[in-house]
């Protein structure tokens, strides 16, 4: 599930990158989450009966935590290439498997992400706009606290309920800045197509996929097998994007995939923490 939902929010990605050019960020990402909405509340049917102050205030602040994490991510896609933006954002989860991390090994896999991390795209650093890195290491924080928030959502929601909820919160913290920035445009057959085809690889899929992954699985585990998002975002910005990989960018990809592949050996055994 983890591994479908990296594939599909990278490949969105690469779409969102062109529709930019036309909405802006803000438009881009409140056309997209607009679009997801109804699709999740139409599978999902979430209720809000029999909850709870603590559900409530769990479900607005992992929506608010989903809506700034997409922005300022959309904000970095403004002003980098998709491989860059990711890597610089993969920032955030891999603090968080460090921070989490109580076992050397563990430490182990998550320095050689790290160095897959800089090899995929650190040749890069000095070509960038270096707003769009910071808007990037911020959607990395968001990206940390959405991963933990995730969890406790979905330890309080059946399904996909509480995600179908914080989307909704997500929605109305980035249409207003949407309409403002886009306007009409929004509107247009064209930037609704390609915003359907976004909201459905980028926020349905991968995030129902992620909701019911954490589930089952550490927060710390699902940071590093994270961790093979920049190397899917490059793969992804070649395709769609026309983003050439060089032998150091390949070289960093099999860092990070080897670091996935030992921490899911090692904690393959474990109990999840649920």
């Amino acid at each position: 599930m983890v591994l479908g939902g990296v594939v599909s929010v990278q490949f969105g990605g690469a779409l969102a990158a062109k529709l930019i050019q036309q909405l802006g960020a803000a438009g881009t990402v409140s056309l997209r989450l607009a679009l997801a909405v109804p699709i999740l509340l139409l599978i999902a049917r979430p209720s809000l009966r029999n909850r709870t102050k603590r559900d409530l205030l769990a479900v607005v602040a992992f929506g608010i935590v989903l809506g700034l994490m997409n922005l300022s991510f959309y904000l970095s896609l403004e002003r980098l290439p998709l491989g860059v933006a990711v890597t610089i954002e993969f920032i955030g989860p891999l603090g968080l498997a460090a921070a989490m991390s109580r076992k050397r090994r563990d430490l182990f896999a998550v320095a050689g992400a790290a160095l897959g991390v800089v090899l995929v795209n650190g040749h890069e650093l000095g070509k960038v706009d270096w707003l769009g890195v910071g808007f990037a290491g911020l959607a990395g924080a968001f990206w940390a606290g959405y991963i933990l928030l995730s969890a406790e959502t979905g330890r309080r929601f059946a399904q996909l309920d509480g995600l179908a909820l914080a989307m909704i919160v997500s929605t109305l913290i980035t249409a207003p800045i949407g309409l403002i920035t886009a306007g009409s445009d929004l509107l247009h057959w064209h930037s609704l197509a390609i915003g359907l085809a976004i909201a459905v690889l980028s926020s349905v899929l991968p995030y129902s996929l992620e909701t019911l992954a954490l589930r089952r699985m550490k927060p710390v585990v699902f940071g590093i097998l994270m961790s093979i998002e920049p190397a899917v975002g490059a793969t992804a910005g070649f395709l769609i994007l026309s983003q050439r990989l060089a032998v150091i960018q390949l070289a960093g990809m099999a860092c990070v995939v080897a670091a996935s592949i030992a921490i899911t050996r090692t904690s393959r055994s474990e109990a999840p923490d649920i």
